[in-house]
């Protein structure tokens, strides 16, 4: 059951995330000084560009006085290059800063789901990750780069206008310390009513996301089933949600800006109506009323930029502790700081000590139980000496697949001890396990590339006779050699141009390119067809000699030669023996081959 990551807590102000985040934006000094700058620049650029058109009247207009003109035109022009410039810079610095923080959340999220243990994935959805990987990550480098700049820039804007105003004239600087107030209210307000509308949509539309998800993944089946009409009504009673709620967020923002304009035109109003009374009294000039009435309308700018950003900060909130609790993600299973030393990380794997993996593996007193608590295992012992063929046998819920994660360590015991060559795999690294381990799934997982780079994947240096050899072992090379570009033929997205039985092939090639000592088998043979079954019958017979086996069997026809097989019921065995030595006992084996005996060959009477 995966757990809902969706419902966040907006309220909380935990302010652990943004250091995690800040400390992430600081790697990159350069940029972070040269934005910095660059908007200190621009706020001191804007705030001087109504002091020199001032200058101007007083002196070309009121004064009449045209000594230093050419002198002025001359700086003027110059003022509006270097403001061009500035422009230009914080630009520059805002996007490398918003690419490179996008680019650090990204790459430090992806390496640390290389690190998570398999339970992690086993309980979280797909979807929360991708969204903490991609919308979460672009989120949080647009706030950190262009949001500062708006927040920064904004805040020095109004303190320095504020600054000017009150040294030029108190009264009319007054006004607008008199409306500062009702104008920060009411952007406070609305912004926590349009946050409130837009996290509702946000929230539907993570689920309209899903739904497309399982609209592109269960395409076959929702037409097999002719529920088109069902997934299209589920779909618009989501989109109609969204409408509802977009619509509202919609509407408040729309409010939003043209109410700060009337507040802020009523200060503009008020400026001029106290200004025009004291210019008329000879108390003021026309170029300073100018540039009151300048300054006043460039103080409301500022004011809506930072009511903005704050609220962006607020929403973004719930996306910086998600991607930080992602990439501060302890792994369930990690190597003691000794074997660390020893055997290096999965990362920097220290190779050159990793003694050779024989094959002996048993299972000494383990007991297992699952995070939810659902208890698998109890005292449970097995030893199977190297190079044997152990077939593991059962209905669903039986603990075959809980056997086989513990071998690859994917989880590890509660209690108990599991031995590799006769010491605690504890003892060793997780890395120098793995690089013994090939593991072939029920369902096929291939990637995006040709079928030589899928097959390397296995062993990333191998070469084009290897990967040929691998597949004529297993007989593989049958179907890739009537191909037009043979191994560097593309296989679409996840194998899709190829069949089910093909895919499999090619994993199955995949794993044995690596030469492992531990080979697992999971229902490798129980969604493919007959031929195809017997083509990999063949190749796991040829690629047994000299490995350790298990193999989870649906088709127990497949386990007939195995050395041992494991009857498995409750997570614990019931019973074990060679395949005819089972069917003589006519105990819970037997009932399971008879069944499954009598069901095939009503399948080829039906079908024949």
């Amino acid at each position: 059951m995966y757990e809902d990551f969706e419902e966040v807590d907006y309220s909380n102000k935990n302010v652990k995330p943004w250091k995690k985040i800040i400390s992430i934006v600081l790697r990159d000094k350069k940029n972070v000084i040269l934005l910095v700058s660059s908007v200190l620049m621009l706020a001191i650029a804007d705030l001087t560009y109504p002091l020199l058109n001032q200058y101007a009247l007083e002196t070309f207009i009121e004064k009449q006085i045209f000594d230093n003109a050419i002198p002025f035109i001359i700086f003027y022009v110059i003022f509006a290059i270097l403001y061009g410039v500035i422009v230009a810079l914080f630009i520059l610095a805002a996007n490398k800063i918003e690419i490179k923080v996008a680019y650090q959340l990204r790459e430090e999220s992806f390496r640390k789901l290389q690190e998570l243990s398999f339970s992690y994935f086993d309980t979280t959805a797909q979807g929360w990750i991708m969204a903490r990987v991609t919308a979460d990550s672009r989120k949080l480098s647009i706030i950190l780069s262009w949001g500062f700049i708006d927040f920064f820039w904004g805040f020095l804007s109004m303190v320095g206008i504020l600054i000017i105003l009150l040294i030029k004239n108190i009264k009319l600087a007054l006004i607008i310390v008199a409306i500062l107030p009702l104008l920060l209210g009411f952007a406070l307000i609305m912004q926590k009513v349009i946050l409130k509308h837009y996290r509702s949509a946000r929230k539907i539309n993570s689920e309209i996301t899903g739904a497309y998800n399982e609209g592109f993944l269960g395409a076959k089946t929702i037409k097999s089933l002719v529920i088109e009409d069902k997934s299209i009504m589920n779909f618009e009673k989501k989109a109609r949600r969204y409408r509802k709620s977009a619509l509202k967020a919609a509407c408040f923002s729309s409010l939003f800006g043209p109410v700060i304009f009337i507040i802020g035109y009523i200060g503009v109003a008020s400026t001029l109506y106290v200004g025009g009374i004291m210019v008329l009294g000879t108390t003021l000039l026309v170029s300073e009323l100018y540039l009151f009435v300048e300054y006043t309308i460039k103080f409301f700018d500022p004011v809506i930029s930072i009511s903005r950003v704050l609220g962006d900060f607020q929403q973004a909130q719930a996306s910086a502790e998600r991607i930080v609790s992602l990439i501060e993600e302890t792994p369930e299973i990690v190597d003691s700081d000794e074997v660390i030393q020893k055997y290096g990380t999965v990362f920097e794997p220290k190779r050159e000590n990793f003694e050779p993996l024989i094959g002996d593996v048993e299972f000494k007193d383990v007991n297992f139980k699952y995070k939810t608590g659902q208890k698998v295992l109890t005292n449970f012992n097995l030893k199977v000496k190297a190079g044997s063929n152990v077939a593991l046998v059962g209905h669903t819920g039986s603990g075959k697949s809980t056997i086989v994660n513990l071998i690859c360590r994917f989880y590890e015991p509660t209690d108990g001890e599991i031995l590799i060559d006769g010491r605690n795999y504890k003892e060793r690294s997780i890395t120098w396990l793995h690089d013994n381990l090939g593991y072939v799934l029920q369902t096929p997982q291939l990637f995006s590339g040709t079928i030589f780079e899928n097959i390397t994947y296995g062993k990333l240096d191998a070469t084009l006779e290897e990967v040929k050899q691998v597949c004529k072992m297993i007989q593989a090379d049958t179907f890739i050699e009537k191909l037009e570009n043979k191994y560097d033929t593309f296989i679409g997205e996840g194998g899709s141009k190829l069949s089910l039985g093909e895919k499999q092939l090619i994993s199955f090639a995949r794993a044995l390119i690596r030469d492992p000592k531990i080979l697992i088998l999971d229902e490798a043979t129980s969604s493919i067809d007959t031929k195809t079954e017997t083509l990999i019958q063949d190749a796991i017979n040829v690629a047994l000699k000299g490995r350790t086996c298990f193999m989870i069997a649906h088709r127990l026809s497949t386990v007939v030669n195995a050395d041992l097989i494991l009857v498995m019921k409750d997570g614990k065995i019931i019973e074990s023996g060679k395949h005819h030595e089972l069917l003589l006992k006519k105990g819970y084996y037997f009932e399971l081959y008879k069944t499954q005996f009598e069901q095939e060959a009503l399948n080829k009477v039906l079908s024949a």
